[in-house]
Parts: C-alpha cells; structure tokens; sequence
C-alpha cells in the first residue's frame, strides 16, 4: 500500500474557493486502486491536511501518469494555495481497530490523528518495533479507535495516522489510555521531533473508491 499525506497551505479568504475545489477531486473515485482519500482544515490556521491511500506502488504511478494532471486542472486549487507539499512512501505497518478495512475506517471517521515522526538515525526498526507491538494493540483497545497505518516518508520519517469516530472517542483515549502507552513507548529514544495533528474531518472531501 502507498500513503500520500499533502499538506496545503491556503491564501487568507480563499477557504470556500479551495474547498470547493477539493470537492471536484471526488471524479478519481473511478481509479482502480484508490483505497481511499480524507482530510479537513488544520485547527486555528488556513491550511489543508489531506490523507489518501493507494492498494500498490503500480496503481498509484498509473493514477499519477494517466489522471492526475487532469484532475488537478478540474480542481483548479493553485490560486488558492500559497504552497503544497507532498510526501508519499510505502505504507509499512497497518492497525487494526473497529472498522472491517482500512476504506471503512475512512468512510466513517470524523477525526484523524496524525504523528508527523522524525527518527533519531539508526533508530526506524526500534520504532516500527514499538508501534507494531504496543501502539498497535494498546490504540486498538481503545473504543471509538477505527484503523490506522503507518508510512514511511523517508527512511527517517514516518507518519502514524489513526481515525475515530468521534473527537470525543479520541479525547478518551488520550485520557484512559495514552498515559501508560507513553510511559511504556519511550519515544524520545526513536523520535528526534514529532509534529502531531487532530484533524477534523470534512465529510465532503472523503473519497471513496467507487465512491
């Protein structure tokens, strides 16, 4: 599987103008691949966060080469943006939660945890270590937590992402569970700066294969 995580800086007062535009994006639901695409409005700044999943490096490249150009034409968001920037990589590990599938978890989630990671050198098998034996299990014990993934950026940078059903459902998490999952975790040890985001959700810009 392939994670894209774009992040999209809008001009003041160009909010409906880009959001609008994000909504023409739902024309690739077509594209064989598509996992599954969300994302909404970074709190308390004028910018877009933005996650979409493709089944395999093949099917992305195709979608790039033979759709995304003209998509992004229909889109017409570059007047609204000052800047974008995108990452994509191999999505390495996958969290189970209480949806069926990873394209179920986007489908009904209202809220997107996001962990932008920045490994210490030396330290990416330590750190995939711990999220697949304790961050794994201990969020998918938590209610309200729908699946995840984790992908590499770089061979330094993972981002962890995770959806819930509701900014509640997470907040108790961060309550009940968090505190002893980090005293376990250690992550000072792996990460060397870690940009987090909890990101409502715009129901509008999900997109859904054969949505």
């Amino acid at each position: 599987m392939i994670g894209k995580w774009i992040d999209c800086r809008v001009r003041p007062g160009a909010r409906e103008a880009f959001a609008a535009g994000q909504r023409r994006w739902s024309a690739i639901s077509d594209r064989p691949g598509l996992v599954g695409q969300t994302g909404g409005w970074a709190p308390g700044a004028d910018r877009a966060l933005l996650l979409a999943l493709w089944s395999d490096e093949p099917a992305y490249t195709r979608f790039m080469r033979e759709r995304h150009d003209r998509a992004a034409a229909h889109a017409d968001q570059r007047s609204s943006c000052t800047g974008i920037e995108v990452a994509t990589g191999p999505v390495v590990l996958t969290m189970p939660g209480a949806a069926p599938s990873l394209p179920a978890a986007l489908a009904r989630a209202t809220v997107l945890r996001a962990a932008d990671c920045r490994l210490h050198p030396g330290r990416t098998d330590h750190f995939l270590d711990v999220q697949r034996e304790l961050w794994a299990p201990g969020m998918a014990a938590a209610d309200g937590m729908l699946g995840g993934t984790v992908t590499r950026l770089t061979p330094e940078r993972h981002l962890v992402t995770t959806l819930w059903t509701t900014p509640a459902a997470h907040h108790a998490y961060t309550t009940h569970h968090l505190p002893a999952l980090l005293a376990r975790a250690g992550v000072p040890t792996d990460v060397h700066t870690l940009t987090g985001h909890l990101l409502p959700l715009e129901p509008s810009w999900h997109i859904g294969a054969d949505a």
